[in-house]
Protein backbone atom coordinates (compact mmCIF):
# COMPACT_ATOMS: atom_id res chain seq x y z
CA UNK A 1 0.00 0.00 0.00
CA UNK A 2 1.26 3.59 -1.17
CA UNK A 3 1.14 5.87 1.59
CA UNK A 4 -0.65 9.25 1.77
CA UNK A 5 2.38 11.38 1.91
CA UNK A 6 3.22 10.27 -1.85
CA UNK A 7 -0.04 10.89 -2.81
CA UNK A 8 0.05 14.79 -1.11
CA UNK A 9 3.88 15.35 -2.57
CA UNK A 10 2.25 14.46 -5.94
CA UNK A 11 -0.45 16.69 -5.93
CA UNK A 12 1.05 19.76 -4.41
CA UNK A 13 3.80 19.27 -6.91
CA UNK A 14 0.97 19.06 -9.54
CA UNK A 15 -0.48 22.32 -8.19
CA UNK A 16 2.55 24.50 -8.05
CA UNK A 17 3.29 23.87 -11.78
CA UNK A 18 -0.35 24.63 -12.14
CA UNK A 19 -0.15 27.79 -10.27
CA UNK A 20 3.49 28.79 -11.78
CA UNK A 21 1.81 28.32 -15.27
CA UNK A 22 -1.18 30.69 -14.34
CA UNK A 23 1.41 33.45 -12.78
CA UNK A 24 3.61 33.48 -15.80
CA UNK A 25 2.14 32.76 -18.53
CA UNK A 26 0.05 35.19 -21.22
CA UNK A 27 -0.96 32.80 -23.30
CA UNK A 28 -5.31 31.98 -22.77
CA UNK A 29 -4.08 27.88 -23.78
CA UNK A 30 -1.63 27.66 -21.47
CA UNK A 31 -3.41 29.44 -18.36
CA UNK A 32 -6.74 27.10 -19.30
CA UNK A 33 -4.23 24.09 -18.89
CA UNK A 34 -2.61 25.28 -15.82
CA UNK A 35 -5.97 25.64 -14.08
CA UNK A 36 -6.40 22.25 -15.42
CA UNK A 37 -3.56 21.13 -13.43
CA UNK A 38 -4.75 23.17 -10.18
CA UNK A 39 -8.15 21.01 -10.55
CA UNK A 40 -6.69 17.68 -10.83
CA UNK A 41 -3.99 18.24 -8.06
CA UNK A 42 -6.90 18.86 -5.89
CA UNK A 43 -9.15 15.85 -7.22
CA UNK A 44 -5.51 14.06 -6.04
CA UNK A 45 -6.18 15.53 -2.49
CA UNK A 46 -9.08 14.30 -2.59
CA UNK A 47 -9.01 10.59 -3.90
CA UNK A 48 -6.31 10.39 -1.37
CA UNK A 49 -8.07 11.64 1.90
CA UNK A 50 -11.21 9.21 0.54
CA UNK A 51 -9.01 5.73 0.34
CA UNK A 52 -8.02 7.10 4.00
CA UNK A 53 -10.67 7.33 5.55
CA UNK A 54 -12.30 4.44 3.71
CA UNK A 55 -15.33 6.98 2.46
CA UNK A 56 -16.15 6.87 -0.68
CA UNK A 57 -17.35 10.99 -0.50
CA UNK A 58 -14.12 12.03 -1.63
CA UNK A 59 -14.38 9.68 -4.76
CA UNK A 60 -17.85 10.94 -5.24
CA UNK A 61 -16.89 14.82 -5.27
CA UNK A 62 -13.69 13.93 -7.51
CA UNK A 63 -15.93 12.73 -9.90
CA UNK A 64 -18.57 15.94 -9.69
CA UNK A 65 -14.91 18.02 -10.08
CA UNK A 66 -14.38 16.25 -13.43
CA UNK A 67 -17.12 17.10 -14.62
CA UNK A 68 -16.99 20.59 -13.62
CA UNK A 69 -13.49 20.71 -15.53
CA UNK A 70 -15.44 19.70 -18.43
CA UNK A 71 -17.94 22.20 -18.54
CA UNK A 72 -15.59 24.62 -17.37
CA UNK A 73 -13.01 23.66 -20.40
CA UNK A 74 -15.90 23.77 -23.24
CA UNK A 75 -16.64 27.69 -21.78
CA UNK A 76 -13.21 28.35 -21.42
CA UNK A 77 -12.22 27.56 -25.37
CA UNK A 78 -14.72 29.13 -26.16
CA UNK A 79 -13.28 32.43 -24.80
CA UNK A 80 -10.60 31.61 -26.54
CA UNK A 81 -12.16 31.60 -29.92
CA UNK A 82 -13.79 35.12 -29.67
CA UNK A 83 -10.40 36.42 -28.39
CA UNK A 84 -8.91 35.29 -31.25
CA UNK A 85 -11.73 36.34 -33.75
CA UNK A 86 -11.06 39.73 -31.99
CA UNK A 87 -7.97 40.37 -31.92
CA UNK A 88 -5.90 37.58 -34.22
CA UNK A 89 -4.16 36.42 -31.28
CA UNK A 90 -4.62 34.49 -27.36
CA UNK A 91 -3.03 36.74 -25.47
CA UNK A 92 -5.05 37.20 -22.11
CA UNK A 93 -3.50 40.76 -21.75
CA UNK A 94 -5.09 41.63 -24.40
CA UNK A 95 -8.35 41.18 -23.46
CA UNK A 96 -8.55 44.11 -20.96
CA UNK A 97 -9.21 46.18 -23.98
CA UNK A 98 -12.81 44.71 -24.16
CA UNK A 99 -13.84 46.65 -20.88
CA UNK A 100 -16.52 48.93 -21.33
Amino acid sequence: MVPIEYYLLLSSAIFCIGLFGVLTRRNALYFLMSVELMMNAAIINLVAFSFQVGNLTGQTFGLFVIALAAAEVAVGIGIILVLYRNFGDIDVMDANTMRW
